[in-house]
């Protein structure tokens, strides 16, 4: 097992290859159906891996989520332009990002907080919020009525090694396993370890968590890193939770279904 130093070492040459300087971003051709200043992730960068999680019941509620009509990433242009120039970063590394969740309607939202309210349904507690009440959810600030995500410019991702093997398919109803196990316990992810899996609903997840150590938080830092130089800010209570800091549309909640 690599010591702390080494991996340190190992973090500051990869971020040093980092970064070199990259020419400008190629423009993406137009997609239709999106309102001005969206386009589809795929258009902008295709090698970007997408496991779009709340069109699937892979998630906290256990049902497919109201507004993901197709599993695709929807950004606003600036900041699928800019996750472009992240992963031409961490390919040349062996790296590839890999997004959970990006534009996200608000109808999608709203599902949220009526499953939050709805006590009787704890169906996923025992892998995404093992440890907190679900009274808890929206005075621990996971719940909330309006999210980042619905402006457009707000994404969930992870960074996973290359070449990236799909993750299995949940199958609802098998043996839950909580998102702060070991990694090989937990559900299969093809993602770096972070330490927890996505939507990890416990402290364990916030990005700088010093019970957080080794590989794990090399990993964590490895994304805060690369995310950073390319204008985003992370949220500090989920390691995986993005924003691009010149957000196109800073205080306007869209609800077109991601379709």
């Amino acid at each position: 097992m690599p010591t702390l130093p080494r991996l340190s070492a190992a973090l500051a040459a990869l971020m040093l290859f980092l970064s070199a300087p990259l020419p400008a971003t190629a423009q993406a051709a137009p997609t239709g159906r999106l309102p001005k200043g969206f386009v589809e992730l795929a258009d902008v960068d295709p090698t970007i891996v997408q496991e779009i999680r709340y069109a699937t019941v892979h998630n906290f509620t256990g049902h497919r989520i109201d507004g993901y009509l197709r599993p695709r990433c929807v950004l606003t242009r600036p900041a699928a332009e800019a996750l472009h120039r992240v992963q031409r970063r961490l390919r040349p590394a062996g790296y590839t990002l890999k997004v959970y969740d990006c534009y996200r309607p608000q109808r999608a939202v709203n599902d949220f907080v009526a499953w939050a309210k709805d006590l009787d349904d704890v169906r996923m507690k025992g892998e995404f919020y093992p440890r907190v009440d679900k009274s808890r959810l929206f005075a621990d600030g996971y719940i909330a009525a309006k999210s980042g995500h619905s402006r457009g410019s707000t994404m969930d991702l992870t960074i996973v090694r290359r070449p990236a093997r799909p993750t299995r398919p949940y199958v609802p109803g098998e043996p839950l396993v909580p998102c702060y196990a070991p990694k090989a316990e937990r559900f299969p992810d093809n993602s770096l370890d972070m330490g927890t899996g996505f939507d990890c609903f416990d402290t364990l997840a916030h990005t700088l968590d010093p019970r957080i150590t080794g590989r794990q938080r090399a990993d964590r830092l490895l994304l805060k890193s690369v995310m950073e130089q390319a204008g985003f800010v992370n949220l500090a209570e989920e390691w995986w939770h993005y924003t691009l800091r010149k957000e196109p549309f800073p205080d306007t909640y869209f609800d077109f279904p991601v379709c």
